[in-house]
């Protein structure tokens, strides 16, 4: 932990991980600034609390200018995840915006910059989002900020949040058979959200650091169809599984797709979740426990934190 005072900014402040984050470096004496778009109401609560609230969208570069002024670190948390009926989205945020967001941080000589990536960045068989996050590594690696910090984490899980974590469990409410992509066989390592907030705390002011790219994942390795009876059991549910194969998966993202676009509903299946699902993400964290001193706890630990799914037997 730094015991020098910074001067942080978070962008994506007002999300799951930048709250718990912001309240963190506060909660250590640090100045925080956080960005937040205009119609976000989750910031309000950060702002009352005393922290600086900027509102602006990285991918309307006038909105952000002087965003990092002041500023000695950043942590640049906002991306977009999901969208299934827009995929041009991803790389408007993902990689626009980012490099919207690394501009007015060498505009300002910004000391540290740490990026938030992804697991999927090492898939194989990439998808439109792990494309656009992959940009942005290599964009940080080409720019001219002095000191840059790649974290990447594996699927997020936390009580009341994580938006693919959150996906996948109202997939297992719906179905009274639940469908799997593939044959279940692909492993995850499932990292609890507080376990990354500690990890990138552990960031700051850390030369350790400087020009790495750190592996957060979870300890516990388990297969998709493992992780899937892991959540069924916890929600007291006894369902049966059924395995798809990729390829009819496929077909039926693409009928998915195209029924999506005529109705502007938002498809149920889509080839990133089944890029996703069927790829694993277990990437080595020995480096992060070495210089951070993370020490993720295990899925079967981390679940017993997620309250509102305990014996939750209702579906959506």
């Amino acid at each position: 932990m730094s015991t020098e005072i910074h001067s942080i900014l978070l962008t994506g402040g007002a999300g799951f991980m930048g709250k718990s984050l912001a309240r963190a470096f506060m909660s250590q004496g640090h100045r925080v600034r956080i960005l937040a778009l205009a119609s976000d109401i989750n910031a309000k609560d950060l702002e009352e609390e005393g922290i600086e609230v900027r509102r602006g969208d990285i991918t309307h570069s006038e909105t952000i200018e002087r965003l990092c002024d002041g500023i000695d670190t950043v942590y640049h948390l906002a991306a977009l995840i999901l969208s299934p009926q827009n995929q041009n989205l991803l790389w408007k945020v993902n990689l626009e915006g980012s490099l919207n967001v690394i501009r007015e941080a060498e505009n300002a000589s910004v000391r540290h910059f740490v990026y938030i990536s992804s697991a999927s960045v090492a898939y194989p068989r990439s998808n439109t989002y792990s494309k656009s996050k992959q940009g942005v590594e290599l964009a940080l690696k080409k720019s001219q900020l002095k000191n840059v910090t790649v974290v990447r984490p594996t699927l997020a899980y936390c009580e009341g949040g994580a938006q693919e974590f959150q996906a996948f469990v109202k997939h297992l409410q719906r179905f009274s058979i639940v469908p799997m992509i593939g044959n279940g066989k692909a492993l995850k390592a499932p990292v609890y959200v507080d376990d990354i907030s500690d990890g990138l705390t552990a960031i700051l002011g850390n030369p350790k650091s400087y020009g790495k790219t750190y592996n957060f994942r979870g300890s516990q390795v388990l297969s998709m169809a493992e992780l899937a009876r892991e959540l069924l059991n916890f929600m007291g549910h006894n369902k049966a599984m059924i395995f798809i194969p990729v390829t009819l998966c496929r077909l039926l993202a693409l009928s998915a797709y195209l029924y999506g676009k005529i109705f502007k509903k938002n498809p149920l299946l889509t080839w990133q979740t089944i890029s996703g699902v069927t790829q694993d993400a277990i990437g080595d964290y020995q480096e992060a426990q070495d210089d951070l001193n993370y020490r993720p706890r295990s899925f079967e630990v981390g679940l017993k934190n997620l309250h509102s799914l305990k014996n939750c037997l209702q579906t959506p």
